[in-house]
């Protein structure tokens, strides 16, 4: 049987989303501290892992409690939102960065959020628009989440019955797209960033580790330099952080990088989810996994802050998103001053952080309105 809610995962969806504001603001400081700089994966890992882990938690227990159905009428509903909200944000969006870039003279925003395709082809860029072909930068995660979450009743009784199966078969079909050519269509005769047919295997993955982490376990007694699958892991996202460093500095990393090893890891693909990325993020939830067992740490002030705002994680990266441009505009106007690109960063997270708090409140006031409704009804 699925329990319940798990701060944890909260904390780090709410981390993704800060790591994904601040990596999307232009020459922001604070983006180098972010995921995407130590290692192969990114924040995108994070939030496709997790969304996967949460819709499996969420819609496994309706599933055992009224049934596929409902289940599968709850999904497609949640994917409806979703999709609406795709459209409406995008629209908000480009208004932003239109208007930001009416107040910007030394950079084309338009150009670098990815929207000239609307300036040349409006009548077009409307109807890629609703068949989720046309994504500007920032909103890549969106439609894949929409179209993974369309498709997790088709697998959901599956993994809830026989889960690793399930696994495999998206594993399948994970390792036979690229070789395949398999991916949707986007404007411009191109391709999804994010391929959602390989994409879809860390979204199966996550849901897997939900259920496993409901069964119970025998308690490791090893000391966890003892155990050998840690060490791999460890060793592993240590060597990721240390090529990913070097990127840095060309003339270093070509110097110590063998060329055998180059030509076994280059190109690393983010839109077919290089089976390096997957290594890597796989490698880090692992052995964050086991550095992290409980649940105690998330208690403290920060902690608490941050999974609200994971906890709220469609509204705030809704927020995250037309915050972005806004932040760049700004940095701009003041020449990219070290000091204002630190103070909008974070501003952002902190603005991110509020509207949970404020969608938590609301909540609680909801739910305590519905004993006092029902009691004077």
């Amino acid at each position: 049987m699925l329990n319940g809610r798990d701060p944890r995962i909260d904390f780090f969806r709410g981390l993704a989303l800060i790591f994904i504001f601040w990596d999307h603001v232009p020459h922001n400081p604070l983006g180098q501290i972010t995921l995407r700089n130590f290692g192969f994966s990114d924040a995108a890992e994070v939030f496709v892992f997790l969304a996967g882990y949460a819709s499996v938690l969420a819609y496994g227990k309706v599933l055992q409690r009224e049934g596929y159905w409902m289940a599968s009428l709850k999904i497609l509903r949640r994917t409806w939102v979703l999709y609406v909200v795709h459209i409406f944000l995008l629209a908000m969006l480009m208004g932003i960065v239109f208007f930001a870039n009416s107040h910007v003279e030394t950079r084309d925003l338009v150009e670098e959020m990815g929207l000239t395709h609307f300036v040349t082809h409006p009548q077009q860029a409307l109807t890629d628009e609703l068949l989720l072909r046309f994504k500007p930068n920032l909103m890549d995660p969106l439609p894949l989440y929409i179209v993974l979450l369309a498709g997790l009743p088709l697998i959901l009784p599956l993994m809830l019955r026989n889960t690793w199966w399930v696994v495999a078969a998206s594993a399948t079909v994970y390792l036979l797209a690229p070789w395949m050519g398999w991916n949707l269509r986007a404007i411009a005769d191109g391709v999804w960033y994010f391929n959602p047919v390989t994409w879809q295997f860390l979204f199966v993955l996550g849901g897997a580790a939900a259920i496993y982490a409901q069964r119970p376990r025998q308690p490791e007694t090893r000391a966890l330099l003892r155990q050998p699958l840690f060490v791999a892991a460890a060793l592993y996202a240590l060597l990721a952080a240390v090529i990913t460093l070097s990127w840095r500095w060309p003339q270093v990393h070509d110097a110590w990088m063998p060329s055998a090893l180059s030509d076994l890891l280059y190109p690393i693909s983010k839109t077919d989810l290089s089976p390096v990325r997957l290594v890597h993020f796989l490698a880090l939830t692992y052995v964050t996994a086991k550095l992290l067992p409980g649940r105690a740490w998330t208690q403290n002030w920060l902690a608490r802050q941050t999974c609200r705002t994971g906890r709220f994680s469609l509204e705030v990266f809704c927020l995250g998103v037309l915050l972005a441009p806004l932040a760049d505009m700004i940095n701009a106007l003041a020449g990219d001053a070290f000091a204002m690109q630190i103070f909008t960063a974070l501003v952002g997270a902190g603005l991110m952080a509020m509207l949970g708090a404020w969608l938590e409140f609301n909540k609680h006031l909801s739910q305590s309105a519905l004993p006092r409704q029902r009691l004077h009804s």
